[in-house]
């Protein structure tokens, strides 16, 4: 084992030796993309099912949209329930939509959500979920409010209904390069004065966080349990990914979602958004302080889903890429039962990309390090799959996946994966591996690679135990071009505390590019 380790990251460092290239070479580009946060008010079925429903329920969606051209976008979106019972509702999708102006501000917008997920499975059944809408959107300096008329149809069930949403979108210039510049060094002279690299680089933190949930006060389960609604005294564990981005020097907004893994049967899932300060900065240690707000629930109590989690902390920077972190906080439900102290301790990334300008100092980078990330988004079968209560079956899931690459060879992968198809609606898993590629061949178009993956998994009455899952892949790229591949993988998902034991099909495709880190 440890000669295997060893190959492996001398392999590893012979792959990330790079030429040094000049800066006028590297061509930069600008994705001006939307984030879109909108409220839909949805009726329920309550005359067709035999239990207490309440007869709405609010939803909130954060969509993030991509420009094909002018007036065609496409993107993903992540909703969630937080009025209502339905807390513990969750869904995840891809968005193809057209953006057409009408008279100066005013624009026709329309699109289509296709996706998977749930909370009741009487009301979803399988999960899918598919939310056509139009309506005008009226913009302004880049930002923008809009309604719309639409149906959120949980197609493979009962839950279903005509509605008039609201939101308002926020833009989000991302700087970028062609994947085919990945992993490369650009150094900066005095003819690196293209207005492109003039303008401030962003600031922003990556991290995976480990948490510790203690329930207080009326903190309940749900039905699930045996007995039921018994009172929670356990404590909760629970893994995440947050990303942060800074406005100000000291100041910043974040996006943060969670999964359990330990304490329940698998299924309690979290998402938040807010805003962070540094109050006190050091070269080594910065303490902070938080506030979220957002939506929470599975497992727990029926409630609503709107939750707020303020928490407080202090970061040590170990060098200026990584770091750690320790954090306590109160996760409490709104209007709801569950409320919960929290610790935990998170690994941290700091990044500074899209330009050679420090937004918040004089100071300029002396190179430009090229990241290559790939974007894919796959539909996965997986087969004869494990459950309780009702009897096994295929899962068809919409997966979002997202690979980081370590060199030319290795790579890091995170996905996100929601059921849409197998009388599962609710399954969600979320996990993160390592994966290797082959160089390409037959013309540079075919390359190979093999995944392992592992994280949490839960809902649906799929038989996951408290959730840890392993999944092992091999599969096969199709590189249409530099920047965009179509993949096939095969693999075997694996609950090692549950019963889960299933063979799986990816098909998938993946846009590729590469993102401009400043180095000192």
């Amino acid at each position: 084992m440890k000669k295997l380790l060893l190959l492996f990251f001398i392999t590893s460092s012979f792959h990330s030796f790079s030429q040094t290239y000049d800066l006028s070479d590297l061509k930069g580009k600008e994705l001006n993309n939307k984030i879109r946060l909108n409220y839909i008010l949805i009726h329920q079925p309550v005359d067709q099912v035999s239990y207490p429903l309440k007869p709405t329920m609010g939803f909130i969606g954060l969509n993030y949209n991509i420009p094909i051209n002018e007036w065609l976008y496409t993107g993903a979106g992540f909703h969630s329930a937080i009025t209502g019972d339905q807390g513990g509702l969750f869904t995840l999708g891809v968005n193809l939509g057209v953006n057409l102006p009408i008279y100066k501000n005013l624009y026709f917008d329309a699109n289509v959500h296709f996706g998977g997920g749930g909370g009741y499975r009487s009301l979803v059944n399988g999960g899918g979920i598919i939310y056509p809408n139009a309506g005008l959107q009226y913009k302004k300096n880049g930002y923008s409010v809009g309604v719309q008329y639409g149906s959120v149809n949980f197609f493979t069930g009962i839950q279903k209904n005509d509605n008039v949403s609201f939101f308002v979108e926020i833009p989000s210039l991302l700087r970028t390069s062609s994947y085919a510049d990945a992993q490369k060094t650009f150094t900066v002279n005095n003819t690196s004065r293209d207005e492109f690299w003039q303008k401030p680089a962003v600031k922003s933190v990556q991290q995976v966080t480990f948490d510790y949930f203690f329930p207080v006060g009326d903190s309940r389960s749900d039905a699930s349990t045996t007995p039921k609604y018994h009172a929670l005294d356990n404590t909760l564990s629970i893994i995440g990914f947050e990303y942060q981005r800074y406005l100000t020097s000291n100041t910043f907004i974040y996006a943060h979602v969670d999964a359990m893994y330990s304490g329940l049967i698998a299924g309690f899932m979290d998402m938040f958004f807010g805003v962070g300060k540094n109050f006190i900065e050091t070269k080594h240690v910065n303490f902070f302080a938080k506030m979220g707000i957002g939506a929470a629930g599975g497992r727990i109590f029926p409630e609503n889903g709107l939750t707020i989690y303020p928490s407080t902390g202090f970061d040590v920077k170990l060098t200026d890429k990584f770091g750690v972190s320790a954090h306590g906080g109160y996760h409490r439900s709104v209007g709801g039962t569950f409320e919960a102290y929290t610790a935990g301790f998170s690994l941290k990334y700091y990044g500074l990309s899209g330009s050679i300008n420090h937004p918040f100092t004089d100071e300029k980078a002396s190179a430009i390090k090229t990241q290559g990330i790939q974007l894919a988004v796959q539909n996965q079968t997986y087969f004869d799959v494990a459950k309780f209560g009702i009897p096994d079956s295929d899962l068809q899931l919409i997966a979002l996946k997202v690979m980081y690459d370590i060199n030319k060879r290795f790579y890091l992968a995170g996905e996100a994966s929601f059921a849409y198809e197998g009388e599962s609606g609710g399954y969600a898993h979320g996990i993160f591996g390592l994966g290797i590629r082959s160089n390409k061949f037959l013309s540079n178009k075919l390359s190979t690679f093999v995944e392992l993956a592992a994280g949490v998994a839960g809902g649906g009455r799929v038989d996951s135990g408290e959730g840890i899952l392993v999944r092992p892949t091999v599969g096969l790229n199709y590189h249409a071009n530099d920047d965009l591949s179509f993949s096939v993988a095969g693999g075997q998902m694996w609950s090692p505390f549950g019963n889960v034991n299933s063979t799986n099909i990816n098909i998938g495709l993946a846009y590729g590019l590469s993102i401009l880190n400043s180095k000192k």
